[in-house]
C-alpha cells in the first residue's frame, strides 16, 4: 500500500515526483505530497488524488533538483492535508514519506511526548519523523546514524525516504516488510515502491532488501544495514517498457487488461508448452523438480484473486497429478498452529510479490523447512527472491486494482505445474497429456473470441446495474470462479455480491432468491452440468434472475436462463480461464454504468504491502 517516489539528479524533481506518484497511484490515493529541497526544505500536500497535488505544483511550482513524494493508502489517520505525507520534525529541518505501519508507535509518542515533543498529525510517520529528530539530538552529528537507531527501535514495517535541508542532494531510504528499489540513471537516481515511476528513464534497478539502508545522491549510491555493514548489490534490468503502463487508448486500464489475456496467457505458455515433445518444461523448478514430484502433500497460500487462483490450482493437482492439496488464507497461515515441514511444499502466489501476508506464510514455511515456491509476475519481486524457486507469470504489469489478467496467468502457470507434476508421477498418459496439451494451447484464441462478443455482456450489465445483491454459483472448476466473479463485482461496482457452491445454495442462501435477486450460475463443467440444471430448476422456481456461463451447444443450460452468455468448449479442467472472462466483462461494464471510478476503487489499493 501506497507509494513513494524519490529523485536526486539535475531534472526538475518535483516534474519526475508528481509523474511517478501517478504511476504509483493504484497503491493508495487518499492523499498526496511531496518535498523538494532547493531554497531549503519546501513541501507540498493534499488530500484527494495526485491531481489535486498537481494543482498546486502547478500554482507554487517547488524548484529543485531533489525530493520526495508519496501517495497515500489511509492507515493512522483519515485522509486529510494534515496527516498527508511527508511528515517533518518539530523544526522543519528534514522531511520523511513513509510506506507500512509502526506498530509501537504509540509508546514511542508518549514517550517523546514526556521529552516534550508535540505532534501535529494522527499518523504514526510523524511519530517516526520525532523520533529520528530525538536520535539526532542525543547522538551527535551523524544524521544517518540517528535514522539507523530510529530504525532499530521500530516495530512493524516500512518503506521510508528522507530528504533534509542541509544535504539538499541526498535521500536516505530503508525498508522493513515494504518495497524499495532503486533505479540508476546518468548522474541521477531513482527511489520508488515499484518499477513504474522509474522505467522511463532506466532499465537498472537495486532492490533493497529488509533492514537495509541507502544513501543515494546524484553521483552515488551506498547500501548497508541497520548495523552498517556494507553491501554489494545485484543490479538488475527491468522487464517491462513505457508502453505497458500506459492505456494505450482504453478508457481504463482494466478493460485493457481484461482485453490484453489472450496475449498474457499465450505469453505464459510460450516457450513452456512443448506440443512437439508432448511435455511441459518450467525451468525456475529445474533445480527442486524431484522434491516437487515426490512431495508429501502441496499446501497454496494466497489472498483475495490469488487465494481463488490457488483453489483453482487445488483441483488441477489432485486431478492431474493425485497429489493432497490444501488451500490457505496466507492472512491466516502463520496464526495457526501450521503442521508443515520437510516433505511438504508451500505454493505463494502473489502477482506483486510483495504481498505482506504472503511473505510472512512463506517465511515461516522456509523456516519449518518446506520447500517453497513462488508464482508472482514481477521479476525481481521479494517473493520472487526468497522463495527456493519458481515460476514468472510474464502477464506484465497490472495497473488496474482490481485483478484480471494476473488471475488467469496465474491458473495457467498452476495448470502447467499440475500437467508437469502428473507426467512426472506417471499419472497423465501419453494420449491424455497429448489432449491437456492441445486445449491448454487453444485457450489464446479461445479467450479472443469470448472477448469479441463483449457487447452480450454489456447489454446484461446495463440491466443489473442497479441491484443491490448478486448471487455467483459454480461447481468443481468453476467454483472458485464463482468467488473471484463475485469479488470482482463488490471491489469495482461497490454491489454486494457473494459466490456459492452451487450445491450449497440450497443451505442458506436460497433464504434470499426473489424476482429482485441476480443469480449468475456458471454451467460450463459437462461432468456437473445434470447437477447444475437441477440448481437452476430451484432458482427459477423462486422467480430468481438467471444468468448462466454455458458452452456453446451446453443443452438444458441455456434455455432455462433469462440471458445465457456463451464461451467456447474447452476440458473441464480448464474452463475457469474461460469462463472468468465474462464475469470481469460483468462487472467493469455495471460498474461504469454506475459512474464508478474503475482503476481506483474507494478503499482498495493494489499492493498490500502491510497487515
Amino acid at each position: 500500500m501506497c507509494g513513494i517516489a524519490g529523485y536526486t539528479g539535475w531534472r526538475n524533481a518535483s516534474e519526475v515526483i508528481i509523474k511517478g506518484l501517478q504511476r504509483l497511484e493504484y497503491r493508495g490515493y487518499d492523499s498526496a505530497g511531496m518535498a523538494v529541497t532547493g531554497n531549503g526544505l519546501e513541501i507540498l500536500k493534499s488530500a484527494g488524488k495526485v491531481v489535486a497535488l498537481t494543482e498546486r505544483n502547478g500554482k507554487q511550482g517547488l524548484a529543485g533538483t531533489a525530493g520526495i513524494g508519496h501517495t497515500r493508502w489511509a492507515t493512522h489517520g483519515e485522509p486529510s492535508d494534515i496527516n498527508a505525507h511527508p511528515h517533518t520534525d518539530s523544526h522543519g529541518n528534514f522531511a520523511i514519506v513513509h510506506n507500512g505501519i509502526i506498530e509501537n508507535y504509540n509508546a514511542i509518542k508518549q514517550d517523546l511526548e514526556r521529552k516534550g515533543h508535540t505532534f501535529r498529525s494522527e499518523t504514526d510517520t510523524e511519530v517516526l519523523a520525532h523520533l529520528i529528530e530525538e536520535m539526532h539530538a542525543t547522538g551527535g552529528s551523524d544524521f544517518t546514524r540517528a535514522v539507523r537507531q530510529a530504525l532499530s527501535q521500530v516495530e512493524g514495517t516500512y518503506g521510508i525516504a528522507i530528504i533534509h535541508k542541509d544535504q539538499p542532494d541526498r535521500i536516505i531510504a530503508a525498508r522493513k516488510g515494504s518495497p524499495l528499489l532503486i533505479g540508476i540513471g546518468e548522474d541521477e537516481y531513482f527511489i520508488a515502491s515499484d518499477a513504474s515511476p522509474v522505467v522511463e528513464y532506466t532499465q537498472k534497478v537495486i532492490y533493497l532488501e529488509d533492514e537495509e539502508v541507502a544513501v543515494v545522491s546524484k553521483d552515488d549510491c551506498h547500501v548497508s544495514t541497520l548495523k552498517e555493514l556494507e553491501q554489494s548489490k545485484e543490479v538488475y534490468e527491468l522487464a517491462m517498457s513505457l508502453e505497458q503502463i500506459e492505456k494505450g487508448g482504453y478508457p481504463h486500464f482494466m478493460l485493457k487488461e481484461i482485453y490484453e489475456q489472450s496475449e498474457t496467457i499465450a505469453d505464459c505458455m510460450r516457450g513452456r508448452v512443448i506440443a512437439s515433445e508432448n511435455r511441459i518444461q518450467l525451468g525456475g523448478l529445474a533445480d527442486v523438480l524431484d522434491r516437487l514430484v515426490n512431495a508429501r502433500r502441496i499446501v497454496i497460500a494466497g489472498c483475495g484473486t490469488s487465494w481463488h487462483a490457488g483453489l483453482v490450482g487445488e483441483y488441477l493437482f489432485e486431478y492431474l497429478a493425485k497429489v493432497p492439496v490444501e488451500v490457505e488464507y496466507a492472512s491466516e497461515f502463520r496464526y495457526r498452529e501450521q503442521l508443515i515441514g520437510p516433505g511438504d511444499v508451500l505454493i505463494v502466489i502473489s502477482q506483486s510479490g510483495e504481498t505482506a501476508d504472503t511473505l510472512a506464510a512463506l517465511r515461516e514455511a522456509k523456516k519449518r523447512g518446506a520447500l517453497v515456491l513462488g508464482i508472482c509476475n514481477v521479476v525481481g519481486s521479494t517473493i520472487a527472491r526468497e522463495t527456493d524457486a519458481g515460476v514468472y507469470t510474464h502477464a506484465g504489469p497490472e495497473i488496474g486494482v482490481a485483478s484480471t489478467k494476473a488471475f488467469t496467468a496465474q491458473v495457467t502457470v498452476l495448470a502447467m505445474m499440475a500437467l508437469l507434476l502428473g507426467q512426472q508421477r506417471n499419472i497423465i498418459s501419453d494420449e491424455l497429456m497429448k489432449v491437456l496439451i492441445s486445449e491448454l494451447l487453444s485457450l489464446p484464441e479461445k479467450v479472443s473470441a469470448v472477448l469479441e462478443n463483449a457487447s452480450g455482456v454489456e447489454h446484461v450489465a446495463r440491466l443489473f446495474t442497479y441491484s443491490s445483491n448478486v448471487l455467483y454459483l459454480g461447481r468443481s472448476y468453476n467454483f472458485p470462479v464463482a468467488l473471484e466473479g463475485a469479488l470482482k463485482l463488490k471491489e469495482i461496482s461497490y454491489i454486494h455480491a457473494e459466490g456459492y457452491p452451487a450445491a450449497e445454495m440450497k443451505h442458506g442462501p436460497i433464504a434470499l432468491i426473489d424476482e429482485y435477486m441476480p443469480v449468475v450460475v456458471i454451467a460450463a463443467t459437462h461432468h456437473t452440468n445434470d447437477k447444475m440444471i437441477s440448481n437452476i430448476e430451484e432458482i427459477k422456481a423462486r422467480k430468481g434472475r438467471i444468468i448462466t456461463i454455458s458452452t456453446n451447444g451446453q443443452s438444458g443450460v441455456g434455455q432455462l436462463a433469462e440471458f445465457n452468455i456463451t464461451v467456447p468448449p474447452v476440458h473441464d479442467c480448464f474452463t475457469p480461464l474461460i469462463t472468468v472472462i465474462p464475469l470481469q466483462l460483468l462487472s467493469y461494464y455495471i460498474a461504469v454504468n454506475r459512474n464508478c471510478d474503475v482503476d481506483q476503487p474507494r478503499n482498495l489499493a493494489k499492493s498490500v504491502t502491510v497487515e
